[in-house]
């Protein structure tokens, strides 16, 4: 017999609120923590992107609630926060994944034809929306003594692409200075603030890239959860102010 020892990581029992879940690497995040033992409260742009999500996690046997909303804008901010703090409670773990505004992926431009628009949409989601949330389930972190926030971020913030991500860059990169710097205010409270950086995802479909990479393949939401999955974890608290890569290989330096 013997009582079987406790898993290696333990994210148990916290509330977490993943922003841009309804799909693809926001919606792996949430069923990876879901599958810990978090209450997933699942945010997306898209009303029915997030209730299908947190269908989808229920009916896995999961903890879960939509929280709909355009997080960019300060009063739907503090509604998510809210309707995900009467569902389960104050939030623990807060994942950053918002990141593409709607029509993006058919809208890259160079920057000679970017408009102040292009980059205040981009900062307002990559920016903005951040450390919006981050002031809003901040002070009850650090009353508890706990907390993880985690931004998702990319490597279009550390390699240059002619792709026109110019605007998606420099927001990206904001997001990171705040995030360092922010580890070390909170640093002793029992709060880690770190960054994920993706590299070629499989939800673009670039297959040439993918191949590019060490492992030859690209990154699926799984591996995305994984990795978050260490960084919300109680065991995690010596890692704070970092930006983790997670590139197949693409880049080693």
């Amino acid at each position: 017999g013997g009582r079987m020892p406790h898993a290696v990581l333990e994210v148990s029992g916290g509330v977490a609120l993943v922003a841009g879940a309804g799909r693809g690497v926001g919606l792996g995040v949430a069923r990876t923590l879901g599958r810990l033992g978090a209450k997933v409260a699942v945010n997306d742009y898209f009303a029915d992107r997030a209730q299908a999500a947190a269908q989808g996690l229920l009916a896995e046997g999961l903890q879960a609630v939509a929280v709909p909303g355009d997080i960019t804008r300060p009063e739907v901010r503090e509604a998510v926060v809210a309707a995900t703090r009467s569902a389960f409670g104050d939030v623990d773990l807060l994942i950053n994944n918002a990141g593409v505004p709607p029509g993006m992926e058919s809208n890259l431009r160079k920057f000679r034809d970017l408009t102040e628009a292009d980059f205040e949409q981009q900062l307002d989601l990559n920016l903005r929306a951040i450390t919006g949330l981050t002031r809003l389930v901040l002070p009850a972190m650090i009353e508890r003594g706990f907390g993880r926030i985690v931004i998702v971020s990319s490597e279009s913030w550390r390699v240059g692409i002619a792709f026109g991500l110019t605007n998606y860059a420099a927001a990206k990169a904001a997001a990171l200075g705040f995030m360092r710097q922010l580890s070390h205010e909170v640093g002793r409270k029992g709060v880690t603030v770190n960054a994920v950086s993706l590299g070629t995802m499989n939800n673009f479909g670039y297959d040439e890239q993918a191949k590019a990479t060490a492992v030859g393949r690209a990154g699926t939401p799984e591996d995305v959860g994984a990795l978050v999955a260490y960084l919300v974890s109680n065991e995690a608290g010596w890692m704070t102010g970092q930006t983790l890569p997670l590139n197949g290989g693409a880049i080693t330096a």
